[in-house]
């Protein structure tokens, strides 16, 4: 066990570390699954209101309403900067492959961060106490799960940064999951317990991430292996922390961070996910 003051620092710098947290990957075409479309994609999104708790939540879906069938779900949590366009374009392009997809408001309210202090503060109480990631997780996923086109049986998330944490956190404390995604998320928390990930996991890491150094993690590894959970480590060479939002590279100059775009990257992460899906849905 760590002294007070270490975890601190360390939960302090996994926090700032998150700020450009986000999503640019390319639609694709739709997923194999039982579901078909009968004439060209029709994006339909809209905003939703939700319960987390005493939480009033601020999320959005997208589905395609020209393809026929209940739909594999998708929940989405953002990064540190809360609801942005990120994750929402994020959520229209997973609907464009056949999903519906929901993004999740961690923050309540549909609020946002500007600053980095705003983020951290919003951020906080989720590393103070990790259990949090599948309260506020699973009350998204039924908020999902209560729409007609949703296939209730078939259900993933994903998440960036700081969604990656929320949502690998809340698969190790047995989130009803098939699949869960996470993308350069901080790899801390909970440890895993044994038979109680429901699903597959997929942890797509920068290979150059200073934030999330091999020691973190090979720890990660080692913890998920001791239990025995389903899980694939992707790491990406040459990509840094953030390494799937376009605007990284500035951001990282702005703050003083060393993080980076990296196109390569972001296309093949995207690529890993779709197969992934594929697998996972197919069960």
């Amino acid at each position: 066990m760590r002294p007070a003051s270490i975890k601190w620092i360390c939960a302090t710098l996994s926090l700032f570390i998150l700020a450009a947290c986000g999503n640019n990957g390319s639609p694709a075409p739709a997923v194999n699954t039982t579901d078909t479309a009968t004439e060209t994609p029709s994006i339909k999104t809209a905003d939703v209101m939700y319960k987390a708790d005493s939480m009033e939540c601020h999320g959005f879906i997208a589905y395609d309403e020209n393809r026929n069938g209940k739909l594999p779900v998708v929940v989405v949590v953002h990064e540190w900067w809360g609801l942005t366009d990120y994750p929402k374009t994020r959520a229209k392009q997973l609907a464009a492959l056949g999903y519906f997809a929901l993004d999740a408001d961690m923050f309540g309210e549909g609020r946002t961060a500007t600053t980095p202090a705003e983020a951290m503060a919003f951020t906080k109480p989720y590393y103070s106490n990790p259990a949090l990631a599948k309260t506020r997780l699973d009350a998204a996923i039924e908020k999902a799960k209560s729409f007609p086109q949703a296939d209730t049986s078939r259900v993933a998330a994903i998440g960036y940064c700081f969604g990656g944490y929320i949502v690998l956190n809340a698969a190790k404390l047995g989130s009803s999951l098939a699949g869960t995604v996470s993308f350069h998320g901080d790899l801390s928390g909970v440890a895993p317990q044994k038979d109680v990930i429901r699903g597959d996991i997929l942890v797509c890491q920068g290979g150059d991430d200073t934030f999330v150094p091999e020691n973190a993690r090979d720890a990660f590894k080692k913890s998920m292996d001791s239990v025995g959970a389903r899980y694939t480590f992707i790491k990406y060479a040459g990509a840094k922390h953030a390494f799937t939002n376009p605007e990284a590279t500035a951001l990282g100059k702005k703050f003083n961070l060393p993080i980076a775009y990296n196109a390569a990257a972001d296309s093949a992460s995207w690529s890993d996910m779709k197969l992934f899906f594929e697998s996972v849905f197919k069960k």
